[in-house]
């Protein structure tokens, strides 16, 4: 086995899996190494993918040439566009895979890949020299591996600790020995380091629930995550439940508290605000009788299924009473018990926007060591990590996504100038230029980029390309075309939109909120023919958005521009804040300690004031 690499991954989560695949396809030489080869990518948690601002990040991954959405429209068994009756920039894809399949796939995408190994071991040490620059790692198994560069994607597994009820033991995942070593190499080297909770819930036997008293939600019919659109699951689809928590289900896990170690000090470290335990959500929102649980399939051959939003540390005797007071769980049983498990993450204040450490030079971090939490926020990391760990090897200049460019530029500027208390999750709401950054066109922002960087393969360009230029055929027929009111009409009353009396440009009466694009085309009007030409829903929806949110497009893009302008305004990384004693103190603080690069950078970087940054323009003539 050849101990000299470019770039070696150390994880095999969905962090590393990204990093290592989209860097050996770069042309570096890569080795992933893992403790377990047959859970890469593995679905600890939910077995979904997507979801609000989590399902924008999977499209922009697969818009530069990343694995994620291709393996999970592969083991899709469930899948659900989020949102439509909110406006485009708010659609948000979801799908539920398969999970055994989901890591299958996972595993035979890497196998394709000539240019990476994996190996099965743990990492004990790193190897950083004397000039805090990466040389390599060594092994459990007595190895020593050689690389420029290194991406650590360690998720739950450093020091990781399993919580049941008063029980608790050393894990990574149930099941899973910890990563015991590194975190006190990585601390005496500086490295601020925090401890972090997440949790799951119990996974249920799925022919001891009474489907009838609960509420089914099908599958969307059509839906997937890629835009290669010969990638589709062959897999049966299957539906989810819901099903509601009520007061006897309170009272019962409230007899559990004073065992709980959520609530008894046991757990030090923070869980996820917007997905806490069943017990947090009962002591927190007291006044509410009732909490929404979404039952969910596993898999297309087992009855094993996820109890989503009833995830526990409880002991298993309270969690398994509590379920049979459950509507439809009476007679229920309990394939795995619920647990919290805690694990320790770094700061990542201490990165660049590349995913590159302050510390250690050619040393990228990703994933749940990050302070993140969910599949999709580290797949997203593992991805820009691994494209600037085989840049640096090839000493080409680094690539990062402006927050106007997509979700996970959004979420790394977020990590690295404000840092993190609590897992950190992607949501529309954090960013602020949602209309321009939509799930439908994150190829058209991204894909160009992977092209350049040679993430994209020929045949993904040629599909992207076919596409935008039907779609500019379409919306210039829609601009152009006249409508007569003997040709419309009969349509505009049957829908209870106003009539016309002389022709219209086409594109007046798409403005109209009640018109949809594809209806008038499922019609089959004569004026059809001539815009249904290679029309596809995909192009048609994306057509329609363009002309209805045209002015808030251009209304974004002007703003995106001014923030543009103070990301061009260079602060060096050696400047002395002390000495702007116009500055609040809190700003000369933290200004020291982040060393943003940009103005537009140091005004996000959480107690700066529209003070502090005026003080800085004026300073540089600005």
């Amino acid at each position: 086995m050849n101990n000299q690499y470019d770039v070696i991954v150390v994880g095999g989560g969905h962090a590393g899996c990204e990093a290592a695949t989209v860097a050996a396809n770069m042309g570096s030489r890569t080795l992933l190494i893992s403790m377990d080869l047959t859970k890469l990518a593995q679905m600890s948690c939910n077995p979904a993918i997507g979801g609000v601002g989590k399902g924008q990040i999977v499209r922009e991954i697969d818009a530069l040439g990343g694995y994620t959405g291709i393996v999970t429209d592969l083991t899709t068994i469930h899948f659900r566009m989020l949102n439509t009756s909110k406006g485009a920039a708010m659609w948000s894809p979801r799908a539920q895979c398969d999970r055994s399949l989901f890591s299958i796939e996972w595993r035979k995408q890497l196998e394709k890949i000539p240019n990476l190994l994996l190996v099965q071991d743990e990492v004990i040490k790193l190897d950083f020299g004397d000039d805090k620059c990466v040389k390599g790692l060594f092994t459990k198994a007595g190895y020593y591996f050689k690389c420029t560069a290194m991406v650590l994607t360690n998720g739950t597994f450093l020091n990781g600790l399993i919580h049941i009820g008063k029980t608790n033991f050393p894990g990574g995942r149930i099941g899973e020995s910890p990563s015991i070593g590194l975190s006190d190499q990585f601390r005496d080297l500086g490295f601020e380091l925090g401890r972090m909770k997440t949790g799951t819930p119990a996974r249920i036997d799925g022919r001891s629930v009474d489907f009838s008293k609960l509420i089914e939600q099908k599958s969307d019919e059509t839906g997937k995550f890629s835009f290669l659109p010969e990638v589709k699951s062959s897999l049966p689809r299957k539906s989810c439940f819901i099903a509601h928590t009520n007061l006897k289900v309170h009272e019962e896990l409230k007899k559990g508290f004073n065992d709980s170690p959520l609530f008894s000090g046991r757990i030090k470290g923070v869980g996820p605000r917007y997905c806490p335990s069943i017990e947090d959500k009962v002591n927190t929102f007291r006044e509410k009788n009732s909490h929404q649980l979404f039952l969910e399939p596993e898999g297309i051959n087992t009855y094993e299924m996820y109890l989503n939003g009833f995830s526990s540390s409880l002991p298993i005797d309270v969690q398994h009473n509590a379920l049979k007071l459950i509507e439809g769980f009476e007679n229920v049983s309990i394939l795995r018990p619920g647990y919290a498990i805690e694990y320790d993450f770094f700061q990542p204040t201490q990165l660049k926007h590349t995913l590159e450490s302050k510390l250690v030079r050619n040393l990228f971090f990703a994933g749940q060591v990050n302070g993140t939490t969910g599949y999709e926020e580290a797949a997203g990391q593992g991805l820009i990590a691994g494209i600037n760990a085989s840049l640096k090897v090839k000493g080409s200049e680094e690539f990062t996504i402006k927050r106007d460019e997509g979700y996970i530029g959004v979420m790394i500027d977020d990590l690295v100038t404000k840092g993190v208390d609590e897992p950190y999750r992607v949501f529309t709401s954090r960013a602020e230029f949602r209309i321009l950054i939509r799930q439908d066109n994150a190829d058209e922002r991204l894909t160009p980029y992977g092209d350049n960087l040679g993430t994209v393969s020929k045949e993904r360009l040629e599909v992207f390309k076919s596409k935008y230029f039907n779609v500019e055929k379409l919306l210039d027929k829609v601009l152009t075309n006249s409508i007569a009111p003997e040709e419309i009409n009969s349509y505009l009353e049957k829908i209870g939109s106003s009539k016309i009396s002389q022709k219209k440009k086409l594109v007046d009466i798409v403005l109209r909120p009640e018109i949809s694009l594809k209806n008038m085309l499922d019609e089959g009007f004569e004026f059809t023919d001539l815009l249904a030409d290679e029309a596809s829903d995909e192009i048609i929806q994306i057509v329609e958005t363009r002309i209805k949110y045209n002015g808030y497009i251009e209304k974004e893009r002007i703003i995106a521009g001014k923030f543009e302008k103070l990301e061009g305004v260079i602060l060096k990384s050696d400047f002395d804040y002390s000495k702007l004693e116009s500055l609040s103190t809190e700003a000369r603080q933290k200004l020291t300690k982040h060393k943003p690069r940009t103005i537009g950078e140091a005004q996000r970087i959480s107690g700066i004031s529209p003070t502090d940054i005026n003080v800085l323009l004026v300073f540089l003539g600005r």
